[in-house]
């Protein structure tokens, strides 16, 4: 990675096969602080879902804002805190898939344990609603060959996603999580774009 400050500079090429290196160490030196702000952007994406009811006795800001607020006081660390508080950030986009979206943004940042865990909580939390549905409540013991994740998505549910619609919970504010965010999305990235670590 460079070091160099952004200067406004732009390549040239009109298509990439026909790019250079010089092109490349200009793209490096000019998306670096975009690439590098993803928790600012992570922050006011999720600010979106204030207001979004969708039926719910609370909106989608103060769901997510009371998952990590229960995960927090039960003593969680900082990435599972993150991983709670950004759980459900795909309903703005992806109402039918929205943990697939909140997997992504945080896959190049957090353990595997956690990703699987927010990958499949749409599953797992349907063991309390499915049924309801029409659906299968059991969908979920597909995935009992892979008990220890299984069980922390078990977990997630039963403790943290499924009881925060709390009308009158003390949850903590967007402010108090903002650092654990910035901090998460700070770490360097597993990415196809990067150098293993």
């Amino acid at each position: 990675m460079h070091d160099d400050k952004p200067t406004g500079e732009r390549t040239l090429f009109t298509d990439i096969a026909h790019s250079t290196q010089h092109d490349w160490d200009v793209i490096l030196r000019e998306a670096k602080p975009y690439d590098y702000s993803v928790g600012e952007r992570v922050i006011s994406h999720l600010k979106l879902l204030e207001g979004e009811f969708g039926g719910f006795p609370i909106d989608r800001l103060d769901h997510s804002l009371q998952c990590a607020t229960l995960a927090y006081r039960a003593g969680k660390d900082t990435e599972y805190v993150v991983c709670a508080l950004l759980h459900d950030i795909g309903d703005t986009l992806a109402s039918f898939n929205h943990y697939d979206i909140a997997a992504a943004i945080l896959k190049p940042f957090v353990s595997a344990e956690n990703l699987w865990m927010i990958q499949h909580h749409g599953i797992f939390q349907g063991y309390y609603f499915f049924h309801h549905l029409g659906l299968d409540r059991n969908a979920r013991d597909q995935f009992r060959d892979q008990q220890a994740l299984f069980d922390r998505t078990e977990e997630f549910c039963a403790k943290y996603d499924g009881p925060a619609f709390m009308r009158d919970y003390d949850t903590l504010p967007l402010s108090f999580f903002e650092p654990m965010v910035r901090e998460i999305f700070s770490r360097k990235p597993k990415s196809i774009y990067t150098e293993p670590t």
